[in-house]
């Protein structure tokens, strides 16, 4: 193939590619909270690359007729073992759920490339893969704390907004990993990943809340994300409409990204920056390509 047929083929389909991530979600249940990537990686063409391709393919599967699973592919003479889960937030639908899912997995496998374990949750879903089994593993590390603007002090405010938190967090034995409630303008949500025992979710949603209450004050909003639970409150219908931006957080044996003012088109513009760059290059070098060939046959033709 020539290289200005070649030029010509990829051309529409870097295009397109660009397009898919520059293009910002129209649904907030898209919307990027944050992603993380284990420090080690995989080299390409090995086993352990197909096991990650294959748990993710589950994963995205799986997630158009339930909201939550789990998968283990076993270890092997030729490689570790492989974990991974997708949860949905309690309020999806199946189809709802699969394409959350289906836009997580792959904007993991642009941020985590080669990773051995990945994590990355939307507004609507949350997905997982690790060498590292962490399935029911209670897991209380602070990923994400997001607090919105303090009003003024409103002694009625606080304690509609404390006594909602604690409707969220109160526990009566029974599994109840997902959690919504309300009082006049205040909005209150909280999940727990369902690996966890009735009783650990119960413990990691009983954290989260009493780190929200503690570390955003008089904030109209505020998420806190655990590594196994999250709680959020809002009110009136604002939340998470500020920040600072966009900011990469070390744990131990990863990396986090995180979006502070939770803008869907901040992730979009990251990723569509960096498949930019390899486009860019790729058509760099095909043009070059190009140029030479036409120059090599002008010389023939002299």
């Amino acid at each position: 193939m020539s290289s200005i047929s070649l030029l010509l083929l990829l051309f529409p389909i870097l295009f397109i590619t660009f397009s898919l991530f520059a293009t910002p979600s129209s649904s907030a249940v898209d919307t990027f909270v944050f992603g993380g990537c284990s420090q080690l990686k995989y080299a390409q063409g090995t086993p352990y690359e197909s096991s990650v391709n294959s748990m993710l393919t589950s994963l995205v599967n799986s997630a158009t007729f339930t909201t939550y699973n789990n998968f283990t592919i076993p270890s092997s003479t030729s490689q570790e073992a492989l974990y991974g889960l997708f949860q949905c937030r309690g309020d999806l639908n199946n189809a709802d759920c699969g394409r959350c899912v289906a836009r997580a997995v792959s904007q993991l496998g642009t941020i985590c490339a080669n990773s051995c374990g990945g994590a990355l949750q939307l507004e609507g879903c949350f997905v997982k893969y690790d060498n590292t089994s962490f399935l029911g593993v209670e897991d209380k590390t602070v990923v994400v704390r997001k607090c919105g603007p303090s009003s003024a002090y409103d002694s009625d405010a606080l304690t509609r907004r404390d006594a909602l938190l604690g409707y969220l967090g109160a526990g009566d034995g029974s599994y109840k990993p997902y959690r919504v409630g309300g009082s006049g303008d205040l909005a209150g949500m909280a999940q727990c990943v369902g690996d966890l025992s009735a009783s650990e979710c119960q413990d990691c949603l009983s954290d989260a809340i009493g780190r929200l209450k503690t570390d955003c004050g008089a904030s109209k909003w505020g998420d806190m994300y655990l590594a196994k639970c999250y709680a959020r409150y809002s009110k009136g219908g604002d939340h998470s409409n500020g920040g600072d931006g966009k900011r990469f957080r070390h744990l131990v044996g990863w990396w986090f990204l995180v979006f502070e003012n939770n803008n869907d088109e901040e992730i979009e513009k990251t990723l569509a920056i960096l498949i930019g760059l390899i486009a860019g290059v790729a058509l760099l070098i095909i043009f070059l390509s190009f140029l030479r060939k036409v120059c090599e046959g002008e010389r023939d033709g002299k």
